[in-house]
């Protein structure tokens, strides 16, 4: 792409995307541009549309990765190349309502159980016990961790905004007990590289291993953790307001679907099957002189 690549890097900068979404827009339009072999503004919105059908025909995509291609192409021509399209010609796939698998406590239990390094068991403590996203939990500094106010500061979260999260007696000595084997600096948890911090790949393989190893069948990712933290924090009577703040999420109408899966939300659903009358009840309706049914 050239000089084309490097004036969408450059509105992709202004508008402070992280590193990380720069690239993926940036290879989805290279690979755009290779698909048809032409200079990507000769290239128009049925050139788009005919992409889009090859993704979904030929790669046989998921709705999200699709979608990446879609907010970049979107990006490029609408904001880098200032094409007057009707952007709703270039259309996102139907995300899917789904509900995710939740971890019991039990299975908590046995997750950390199976894990025997005490590194890994506490990257998966913390990662439970605050409800933070996979990528910024291997981000955190030692220097995040506030002893005296008791509060974990999250830097830079998804969206670049800064929050705190409580930090649990628990969690602290549990901490506390890791740091004084590892000593590790300036990272909460180290990599194989020096100085360097514990890559989203490898913290993705330690929650599967142990997983794995704890006999769990759920569809279930180092994610789960943050889905279990509130799901396990309304069960337990948490405002649903405040789970919002310590998850950090935007819109209070993300923060509910955990009321589509929470335990006692569900649980105050009564038995209609208890609600049916007895056959007695029904016996005496049918014949006038049929005994009244015993009461209950």
């Amino acid at each position: 792409m050239g000089r084309f690549r490097d004036l969408m890097d450059r509105d992709l900068q202004i508008r402070g995307l992280s590193p990380g979404t720069r690239r993926k827009y940036l290879a989805s339009v290279r690979e755009f541009v290779r698909y048809f072999k032409r200079p990507p503004n000769e290239l128009t919105i049925r050139h788009i549309n005919q992409f889009q059908f090859h993704l979904i025909r030929d790669r046989q995509l998921s709705w999200s990765a699709f979608n990446i291609y879609v907010c970049s192409l979107r990006f490029f021509y609408g904001v880098t190349l200032r094409k007057d399209w009707n952007i709703k010609h270039i259309p996102y796939q139907k995300t899917p309502d789904k509900l995710p698998e939740i971890l019991s406590q039990q299975e908590i239990v046995a997750l950390f159980e199976a894990t025997a390094n005490v590194k890994h068991q506490t990257l998966l403590k913390t990662a439970y016990a605050t409800g933070v996203r996979v990528s910024e939990l291997i981000h955190l500094r030692l220097s995040d961790i506030d002893s005296h106010r008791m509060m974990v500061r999250i830097e830079e979260g998804k969206g670049r905004k800064d929050r705190y999260v409580p930090l649990s007696p628990e969690l602290l000595e549990t901490l506390r007990d890791y740091w004084k084997i590892y000593r590790p600096e300036p990272w909460l948890f180290l990599g194989e590289k020096p100085c360097r911090e514990l890559g989203l790949r490898t913290a993705q393989l330690v929650f599967t291993h142990a997983r794995d190893k704890a006999g769990i069948k759920k569809v279930v990712s180092i994610h789960s953790l943050r889905h279990a933290f509130a799901t396990h924090l309304l069960e337990a009577g948490a405002n649903l307001r405040v789970i919002q703040v310590l998850l950090g999420h935007r819109s209070l109408t993300t923060t509910q679907l955990y009321l589509r899966v929470a335990k006692t939300s569900l649980e105050k659903t009564p038995s209609l099957l208890k609600l049916l009358p007895c056959p007695q009840q029904i016996a005496s309706l049918k014949d006038p002189t049929c005994p009244p049914p015993p009461s209950r």
